[in-house]
Order: structure tokens, then C-alpha cells, then sequence
């Protein structure tokens, strides 16, 4: 019985930390684990790999979004496009999670190409199999925002829609940071 018991409490230990290391991905004031995104997992369009490495030495702002969300933080985009932060110290990101949809991926490419062209400083990525959702915890089927600092930190983040006072601590973060 007493093994039972020892059993038991050592499965409930174990189930209680699930919840804390959910949270092991992107976490505010951490640079989050390295992700690299190339071949059968996605990349750049041009169909070079990109890695979070990248996400240093400027401030950086990350769009991870499902092609069926893409629309939801355009209220952010377009703010953050007003701001004309100088490219030397500041650069967008957007990737796409291209498992997150029923479209195929020739279609969402088409429309990934109109993006760039909308906002040709904005660098965009596909990410074929849902790596960020898995190693930085990022919200699936959805419109995710991060920013970081110029050493990677997390300095904001926010799953789904951004409200206009999240959007102005977003700008301000990185005003911040610049």
C-alpha cells in the first residue's frame, strides 16, 4: 500500500509542474530556447532557413500567425508601420503557421507575396509544422505578438487580438528599447 501511495504522490508531483513548464517557451524577460525553421519545418520565402537567433541586435517584433487570423492585429501592424522606427535598430517579423489552416500552402504563399509587397521591410517566414506553437508555447490558431529586445529578451507578448492600449505598450516597449 505504501508503494501506492508513493506512486501516487509522485504522479501528482509530476502533474502539477505541467502547467509551470508549459510556460518553458517565450517567456517575458527571457530570450526564449533557439528555434530554426528550414526545410520540411518551413523558412524564409525565399526558401532559406531562418532561426531565432536572428531576433537579436535589434528590436524585433514577431508576428505568429494562423492564415485564417491574419487580419486580426492589422490595427497593430499599421500602428506599428505609422511609427517608422529606423530599420538599423528595429525589424518585423512574420511567421506563419501553415499547419494551422485547411488552405493549401500554394495559396497561402500567394497571399504572404501581397504581404510583403504591403510591407516590404517585414521579413516573412513559414513554419510548416507548428514549431513555435511546440518549443516557444505560442498559442495555436491564432494571431500571437511578441517583441524583443536587442539581446532576444521577451520585452511583450500577447495570444490574439491586441486592444489600442495593448498597442500603445507595445510601441512603447519598444520606444523603449530602441
Amino acid at each position: 500500500m505504501k508503494d501506492v501511495l508513493r506512486v501516487v504522490l509522485a504522479m501528482l508531483f509530476v502533474v502539477s509542474l505541467v502547467p509551470a513548464m508549459a510556460w518553458a517557451g517565450a517567456e517575458m524577460g527571457k530570450v526564449p530556447p533557439t528555434v530554426e525553421l528550414k526545410d520540411n519545418l518551413g523558412g524564409r520565402l525565399d526558401g532559406k532557413p531562418w532561426s531565432s537567433d536572428e531576433l537579436k541586435g535589434k528590436v524585433h517584433v514577431l508576428f505568429y500567425a494562423d492564415p485564417d487570423e491574419k487580419d486580426t492585429n492589422e490595427e497593430a501592424s499599421e500602428a506599428l508601420k505609422k511609427e517608422k522606427f529606423p530599420a538599423e535598430r528595429y525589424q518585423s517579423v512574420a511567421i506563419i503557421n501553415m499547419a494551422a489552416t485547411f488552405m493549401p500552402n500554394f495559396l497561402i504563399s500567394s497571399s504572404l507575396k501581397e504581404k510583403q509587397e504591403k510591407y516590404p521591410t517585414t521579413l516573412y517566414v513559414r513554419d510548416y509544422k507548428k514549431v513555435l506553437v511546440q518549443q516557444w508555447k505560442l498559442a495555436d490558431d491564432s494571431n500571437d505578438v511578441l517583441a524583443f529586445d536587442k539581446s532576444g529578451k521577451v520585452i511583450f507578448r500577447k495570444d490574439g487580438k491586441l486592444t489600442p492600449e495593448e498597442i500603445q505598450k507595445l510601441i512603447k516597449a519598444i520606444k523603449d528599447n530602441l
